[in-house]
């Protein structure tokens, strides 16, 4: 039996993608309350979930259910279902909701589907810079309608590495010890609160590297394929797969150089 998704397939899946992830950014950027509230917390007081969140994450599942109903889905607010199709979507309804939160605009809607457990097709969506980005497997990746590429690898003194840090205490303590010793080796660091834009970032040559521990599927599954769709490499510790131990994603001449500091540092382990 041939597992590989066709053509046809693909285009369907990112039509779709494309569409759910339109219309939550409207629904996020156009309906966002001035006094916004929460409906609930996750991990700490810090890690908040909006009301926005979770009707950003129904709104994308029914949009999908409607079209693809043998569909599987799986949501960071809990949307959960198998399906029997063999597709399985992975959705993020807002990457970065602290800054949503707060009116940063550093925050995006971030959708995937897989294909038997293979991404094919990603896309996030950034409402506040007016961006969309996508990738289909084997095909490219793409911001809005122009084919973007890694800028070149600089040596890694003069390298640009996006980060992030975790909501839980002590994991945020040891991401610092690990961001002290690396911060001098390297031209800058930034943290901008979204890991789907922080690969798509890379993918598009506006850093040269990435990495954090402690995501799950639903933050990189769309960003991890835009960004090895534009060249980058990616994995987590070595020979392992991006994973919540640790995500990397960076040109190929950094991501080798990148990846043996951040095993020496220890940045996988809390």
């Amino acid at each position: 039996m041939n597992d590989q998704p066709t053509g046809e397939l693909k285009a369907e899946l990112l039509t779709v993608a494309l569409e759910a992830a339109r219309r939550a950014g409207v629904l996020l950027r156009e309906r966002r309350p001035a006094d916004l509230g929460v409906a609930a917390t996750k991990t700490s007081p810090i890690d908040v979930v909006t009301e926005m969140d979770i009707a950003a994450e129904q709104l994308i599942t029914d949009f999908i259910s409607e079209r693809r109903p043998d569909d599987g889905l799986l949501g960071e607010e809990g949307a959960s279902s198998r399906g029997t199709s063999g597709v399985r979507w992975v959705i993020d309804p807002i990457d970065g909701t602290v800054n949503y939160l707060y009116g940063l605009p550093s925050w995006s809607v971030s959708i995937a589907a897989e294909v038997h457990g293979q991404t094919v097709v990603g896309v996030v969506e950034v409402p506040m810079r007016g961006e969309t980005f996508r990738a289909v497997r084997e095909a490219g990746a793409y911001l809005d309608d122009q084919l973007i590429r890694i800028r070149p690898a600089p040596v890694f003194e003069q390298s640009l590495i996006g980060t992030g840090f975790s909501y839980l205490t002590e994991r945020k303590v040891a991401q610092a010890e690990v961001l002290k010793t690396l911060l001098p080796q390297v031209r800058d660091i930034r943290r901008g609160g979204s890991a789907a834009i922080d690969l798509c970032d890379v993918a598009c040559g506006r850093l040269d590297g990435y990495y954090e521990r402690g995501l799950n599927p639903w933050d990189y599954a769309a960003g991890d394929l835009i960004a090895r769709e534009a060249g980058a490499y990616t994995g987590g510790r070595p020979g392992a797969p991006l994973s919540c131990d640790l995500a990397i994603a960076a040109t190929p001449g950094l991501f080798d150089l990148l990846q043996a500091r951040l095993e020496a540092l220890g940045a996988w382990h809390d």
